[in-house]
């Protein structure tokens, strides 16, 4: 019973020298799981610093090439509410008559249904220029005229002011910069701009179906920027191409660049 005793307590004695030695190498673990706990904070709060300067960087560059190269903003047009007007010529119009030709006003016929727009006839969006404009319901039937026309009537072409020309200098222009913005924020488009569809917009007459398809494409795409850069989703329409695209590139947008 004594020599195993000892033999006991020489066990234990082995145990309490390894017990010793296991917490000597967690210590050094612990002390070393903070070193790196506190590295990783530097890391994280060093990343964090670039971030927000590649940021910074990002919106200077925007704001510039959107102040120098594709500045976009809203004309005021000079046409005047039918309301107003009608309001003006009879004073004993009632004001659900003048109610009504408001909502007329706010309202369009677009590829077989009504829709509502609320910038109708007030405001248009320019790119590069006042003159450059596309209309704010998303209603390009002028380029489809234009190009029926096209088709059936010989001779030279001298309508230099017709809209057609408007719509697709600025959807030219609007492609032009989503693919600048898209390398600038780094953000992979849902669907493929690349220069021959540029050359779409501006170097030969469409058919409704594939001028339909590339606006379509277009408007993914500055939507799907809008989203990457937490623009405001009540201010977002998806046929308002110019409008979304000034949102985006606004001062205002808090998070543009990140």
């Amino acid at each position: 019973d004594t020599e195993g005793l000892l033999r006991i307590k020489e066990e234990n004695q082995k145990h309490i020298r390894r017990a010793q030695r296991h917490q000597e190498k967690k210590e050094k673990i612990q002390r070393h799981n903070r070193k790196l706990g506190d590295l990783v904070e530097k890391k994280t709060f060093d990343l964090k610093t670039q971030y927000e300067h590649l940021a910074n960087l990002r919106r200077t560059h925007i704001l510039e090439l959107t102040s120098v190269i594709f500045p976009i903003e809203e004309v005021k047009t000079s046409v005047r509410d039918p309301a107003d007007t009608s309001s003006e010529s009879d004073n004993a119009m009632t004001s659900s008559t003048v109610s009504k030709l408001a909502e007329a006003r706010r309202t369009t016929y677009l590829s077989g249904r009504w829709v509502c727009d609320d910038h109708n006839g007030d405001t248009s969006i320019s790119i590069t220029g006042p003159w450059i404009t596309l209309p704010n319901n998303g209603d390009y039937s002028a380029y489809y005229n234009w190009v029926e026309e096209k088709k059936t009537t010989q001779g030279p072409d001298m309508e230099h002011n017709n809209p057609a020309y408007t719509i697709s200098a600025a959807l030219c222009y609007a492609t032009q910069l989503v693919n600048t913005l898209s390398l600038i924020l780094d953000v992979n488009l849902p669907k493929k701009l690349c220069n021959r569809q540029v050359n779409e917009f501006c170097g030969e007459n469409l058919s409704r179906h594939r001028f339909t398809r590339a606006v379509k494409k277009l408007n993914a795409n500055i939507l799907h920027l809008c989203f990457s850069q937490h623009v405001n989703l009540d201010l977002l329409h998806p046929l308002h191409t110019l409008r979304n695209l000034m949102y985006l590139v606004s001062p205002d947008t808090e998070n543009l660049g990140r």
